[in-house]
């Protein structure tokens, strides 16, 4: 299935540089998985989607396109019916001509603890690696970045993406169905690349660290958000099996130890800048992601362990640099 799927002319057209390598793979081929057995409910409910324009847009304090006076009841019933055909909602909240899509994730929570320690977006080109729906790719461009591109292998979070995008065209934001692993090796290309909530999730979290480092320009700044364990430096969780309810977490290091494999991989000067324990406030089961969430995955006896055993969700924040520039 080739790019024609969906509409990727305009970002080729603003690719320069090495980004033009980007461009040559989209002129190519974007793999989609049509065969996903939800596939065909998903196209068709972005197809359904109603035509409607948003007087009005915000990115920077909330994501918020248009106004609930900017559509009739039927619309609006219209509308929220086929966007929750897009369940499960994990990345928001989102407010769409009124519509709360009330996420499984605070994810502007995140967003406020990150902001603060970011050099600024202004002008900068951006990459958001496993951005999901591409909710913060919206509020980096809320930030006056001059382009963010997201890339996540989910199709699904991509048909959500575009459900969005139909009603707020003009922000230079993209989201890719690609892994990292995707675009083209060495790009060299990203003022700031973002990683948060995927370096757990990765077999190889120093290839993902090196990855990472290859898409910056030399002087880029790295923003890296996962999940650690306290200790000393050393110190390394390898859960068996599951983690908090997940199959695929791998590692979960201490910060200080993630602060060594930042050093390790080639950065400099990588610093803590924010710890949180997630809270079932921040994380949890709503009417547009009615599955399990974090109550669920915590011990009910003691919220600070894992159904599992482990130590409960604790999320560092990291930024360095790759030097040069």
């Amino acid at each position: 299935m080739t790019s024609n799927l969906f509409n990727y002319d305009d970002l080729a057209v603003n690719l320069t540089g090495r980004l033009q390598s980007v461009a040559t793979k989209l002129s190519q081929n974007i793999a989609i998985d049509t065969k996903h057995g939800d596939f065909a409910s998903w196209y068709a409910a972005l197809q359904a989607l109603p035509e409607l324009t948003a007087r009005s847009f915000e990115l920077q304090k909330v994501l918020q396109i248009g106004e609930a006076g900017d559509i009739n009841a039927e619309q609006k019933t219209l509308l929220r019916e086929k966007l929750f055909a897009l369940h499960p909602w994990r990345k928001g909240p989102i407010e769409l001509f009124g519509i709360d899509i009330n996420t499984e994730w605070r994810s502007d929570w995140k967003w406020d603890r990150v902001l603060p320690h970011l050099s600024s977006l202004k002008n900068r080109n951006v990459l958001d690696v496993g951005c999901g729906n591409g909710y913060y790719c919206w509020r980096m461009a809320g930030e006056g970045a001059r382009l963010v591109l997201g890339v996540d292998s989910h199709l699904l979070f991509t048909m959500q993406y575009w459900a969005i995008r139909k009603y707020l065209p003009q922000p230079p934001v993209w989201v890719l169905p690609w892994a990292l692993e995707d675009l083209p090796e060495d790009l060299q290309s990203f003022d700031t690349v973002f990683s948060m909530g995927v370096l757990y999730h990765r077999r190889s979290p120093f290839d993902h660290l090196l990855s990472l480092r290859s898409a910056l320009r030399p002087g880029g700044q790295l923003v890296l958000e996962t999940l650690v364990i306290e200790g000393e430096t050393g110190k390394t969780l390898v859960p068996h099996r599951r983690y908090a309810r997940m199959p695929n977490v791998w590692f979960l290091p201490s910060s200080d130890t993630l602060s060594q494999w930042l050093i390790k991989t080639g950065f400099k000067e990588p610093r803590l800048v924010d710890l949180n324990r997630t809270s079932p406030e921040e994380q949890r089961t709503t009417d547009w992601m009615t599955f399990e969430s974090l109550s669920q995955a915590l011990d009910p006896e003691n919220p600070l362990e894992t159904i599992e055993g482990y130590p409960a969700p604790l999320r560092a924040v990291f930024i360095a640099e790759r030097p040069g520039g």
